[in-house]
């Protein structure tokens, strides 16, 4: 399936900027968008993959796929930013969970929607799709972009159409297979997942533990 341009908005983080290097690397045209455009050149070009760079606005606008990398407490003003300039029929793909580290406790918040991607799509216009993919591998695994993730992602969405351009952008990243969830809804057992992801690499004191699906 065509992608078309792939805007990453916060692509300079560990887990925004191995997503942006791992689709490059997959031949994928990459498009890292910045609230500090000059400052995230400066860190792409060290990196070996070739992408371009923008502010949010601008990459969203010359983007077919939109992958919103960003801390979830940030989210509101950026989908402001940036609804009026998508194109129509963008697909918009929502990797934020709202998890919160406090007192060495991590929780994951209440949001009045249900799940982060029910929120995002509450704030994003019509004529825009939404999937949720890449919510349980870790990010410091997605940033060691030379290390194969051998391990299955779950998605979910508000269309076919958005679905199956998550499921052909989680298809393109070798070891990676994407598990149909359906429904947009699902996102909240994701966002679950993975808080139990965190968890369970929290106890017992690793960084890489996530999910693979057997039987099917």
């Amino acid at each position: 399936m065509p992608l078309g341009p792939i805007a990453i908005l916060g692509g300079t983080g560990h887990q925004g900027g191995g997503l942006a290097r791992r689709l490059a690397k997959a031949g994928m045209p990459v498009i890292v968008g910045s609230r500090d455009p000059q400052r995230a050149r400066t860190t792409v070009a060290e990196w070996t993959s070739k992408v371009d760079v923008g502010d949010y606005g601008s990459a969203a606008a010359a983007a077919e796929t939109i992958v919103l990398a960003v801390p979830f407490d940030t989210i509101d003003p950026i989908l402001e930013d940036i609804g009026g300039r998508l194109a129509d029929g963008a697909v918009v793909i929502d990797i934020a969970v709202p998890l919160t580290f406090a007192a060495g406790r991590m929780t994951l918040a209440d949001v009045p929607e249900g799940s982060a991607a029910e929120h995002i799509r509450a704030r994003l216009p019509p004529s825009a799709r939404l999937a949720c993919a890449f919510k349980t591998i870790p990010a410091h695994l997605l940033d060691r972009v030379d290390e194969p993730l051998d391990c299955d992602e779950f998605v979910c969405a508000d269309s076919d159409e958005a679905r199956e351009r998550a499921l052909a952008l989680v298809a393109a990243l070798p070891g990676l297979r994407g598990i149909d969830v359906g429904a947009l809804s699902r996102a909240r057992s994701i966002e679950h997942m993975t808080a139990l992801a965190v968890a369970i690499n929290r106890r017992h004191k690793r960084h890489d533990a996530r999910f693979r699906v057997v039987g099917l």
